[in-house]
Parts: C-alpha cells; sequence; structure tokens
C-alpha cells in the first residue's frame, strides 16, 4: 500500500509535489533502512564528475537539452537523520572542487590573452 508523504517543512515550497512511497526508504548516504516519516527528504547529492560528465554529454549528443539538464528541479531523496552534517560536508567539498575547476578554466583562458596584450 503506498504511503503518500510531501517534502518537510524546510524543504516545501508551494511547487513541491508529494512522493508515494512503498514500505520502507534507504539513506541515499548511509544506506540504512528508513521510516517514510522520519527521513529527511532533500535534493540529491551531485558530484562534480557527475555534473562535468552530464554537461559534457549533453553538450556533446543534444546541446538544446542543456538548459533542461541545469534548470530542472531534481525529486528529493531520503537522508537519515543523522547524516545530514555528512550531506552538509559533502556538498561544501564538492561545491569547493568546482570553484576550483572554473578558477582553473578561467586562468587557462585569461593568462593566453594577457600574455599576448602585453
Amino acid at each position: 500500500m503506498p504511503v503518500e508523504l510531501s517534502s518537510p517543512p524546510q524543504t516545501a515550497g508551494p511547487e513541491t509535489s508529494s512522493v508515494h512511497i512503498d514500505g520502507e526508504v534507504r539513506c541515499a548516504i548511509t544506506g540504512r533502512p528508513l521510516r517514510p516519516e522520519e527521513a529527511y527528504w532533500a535534493p540529491p547529492l551531485v558530484t562534480m564528475g557527475e555534473l562535468v560528465s552530464t554537461l559534457w554529454r549533453t553538450l556533446t549528443t543534444n546541446p538544446a537539452g542543456l538548459s533542461e539538464v541545469l534548470m530542472s528541479e531534481q525529486p528529493n531523496v531520503p537522508y537519515a537523520p543523522e547524516a545530514r552534517q555528512e550531506l552538509a560536508r559533502r556538498r561544501s567539498a564538492e561545491q569547493l572542487k568546482l570553484l576550483v575547476l572554473l578558477l582553473l578554466v578561467a586562468a587557462v583562458l585569461i593568462i593566453p590573452i594577457v600574455m599576448m596584450v602585453s
């Protein structure tokens, strides 16, 4: 029998739709079985590698779909309440990796231009 759940108040919004769950769910980080009502629901963790490979694959196979990939809302996945700190730590680490990559790309593009001008 499906159980209908909505996102918790901290992630709920007027555009949030309900999620149908059968029985118990597993934490996306720890794999621990959870009851749906005790789970912390949040968007999935996207690693820098997954992001870069998805963007590259979309650019090479379907460039028109790039805006959909970048702007579409991801469905919430369950996390154990005790995994929130680990999730936050991992998200921060992935953001830092992406920032470093973007700075390296900018440096590779800007340094030759500056050297040609001077």
